[in-house]
């Protein structure tokens, strides 16, 4: 009975050292860092859905502005540029390789807007049913992108607070030094800083 009581008491300060771990932070930076390649795959996704619409508005387009070659060129070409450069999950810590991903999609935002433009040119075009089907889910998927982009920005700057303050930081230097800080989305597209101008 005696050996029984000892070997309780000797187990009641584990058990309290156990119920201190669970409660200190200890699994927040792997946690953190799964909602960072969450959010990132969820800003792929939708890019991919740009992606897949683009084809179907060139076509449709391309019916009615024949000779906008040039603009429809751009667009196929900036396509064809966004969708080979990968980010993922893996590739993710890469500075130099998250931004050639910002910059090629931005070039692809840029050439749908010159898109965007012309069609304003061609009243026909502008009253067929599949070119107004897919504008209109062409500015839901941008707004999901914008969506999908601040959620990313939201859970790398979750992650990089819990490395950078206690006690993440101690469990950062102890356990989980192999995990970077993460960059966050930037604005790459030229003057993004400043509001455009919008004349009548």
């Amino acid at each position: 009975m005696r050996t029984t009581w000892k070997a309780t008491w000797r187990l009641i300060p584990l058990l309290w050292l156990a119920a201190l771990l669970t409660g200190c932070g200890i699994n927040n930076i792997p946690r953190y860092d799964e909602q960072v390649k969450a959010a990132w795959a969820q800003v792929e996704n939708q890019y991919q859905r740009r992606a897949d619409l683009i084809p179907n508005l060139v076509e449709t387009v391309k019916g009615y502005a024949s000779h906008e070659q040039e603009t429809l060129t751009a667009v196929v070409e900036a396509r064809a540029k966004a969708t080979s450069i990968q980010v993922d999950a893996n590739t993710l810590d890469d500075p130099q390789r998250l931004q050639q991903f910002q910059q090629a999609q931005a070039q692809l935002t840029g050439a749908l807007s010159r898109l965007m433009a012309v069609s304003e040119r061609y009243p026909d075009l502008k009253a067929n049913q599949n070119f107004l089907a897919l504008q209109s889910q062409l500015e839901g998927t941008e707004n999901r992108i914008a969506v999908a982009r601040r959620d990313f920005i939201a859970a790398v700057e979750r992650y990089n607070t819990e490395i950078r303050t206690f006690p993440g930081r101690i469990w950062h230097m102890i356990l989980y030094s192999d995990m970077p800080i993460r960059e966050s989305f930037e604005a790459t597209a030229k003057d993004a800083e400043q509001a455009p101008q919008v004349k009548f």
